[in-house]
């Protein structure tokens, strides 16, 4: 079926006139309903997992390279999301719409290579590196996010 621009302009008018902005009184009924969750809260509860997840790989191994190795998986996760983090914050991405999009794209390319970098630095940083144990505080730590978005709902129904 081919559609010609004056059914496509129709249909977007049809589609427009059914929209109506909201009152302020709406906006802020809605924002009280869904409360944001802190990215410096969803940081923390990384780093306690992470904790969590060496001392348990340390505990069952019974060596510390496994702790420390699950350790550094969580650094893996943690420093390149608090970079991210603090790179949205800065006054740069604050400027405009334009050049916060621009900058969560470019905090995301640094969160991005600074946790490849530190990947490929762990055989060097961390003495007899486990690699599983370390893949695991990775995976277990970016499994906070999951929980993050299960908090955040719970606080919704609330």
């Amino acid at each position: 079926m081919v559609w010609t621009m004056r059914e496509t302009l129709r249909i977007t008018s049809a589609e427009e006139s059914d929209f109506s902005p909201l009152t302020p009184e709406q906006a802020q009924r809605l924002i009280a309903q869904n409360p944001s969750l802190s990215v410096w809260w969803v940081l923390s509860a990384q780093s306690v997992v992470g904790v969590v997840a060496a001392i348990v790989a340390g505990v069952l191994t019974g060596q510390g390279a496994s702790a420390w190795s699950a350790l550094y998986g969580c650094l893996a996760v943690v420093i390149p999301g608090a970079l991210f983090a603090r790179g949205l914050r800065s006054q740069f991405s604050s400027i405009s719409a334009v050049t916060a999009g621009f900058g969560f794209f470019v905090w995301e390319a640094v969160k991005i290579g600074v946790s490849v970098a530190m990947l490929a630095a762990a055989p060097r940083l961390v003495a007899d590196l486990d690699w599983l144990a370390m893949l695991i505080g990775l995976i277990v730590t970016l499994k906070v996010y999951w929980l993050a978005l299960l908090v955040r709902r719970k606080r919704k129904i609330a």
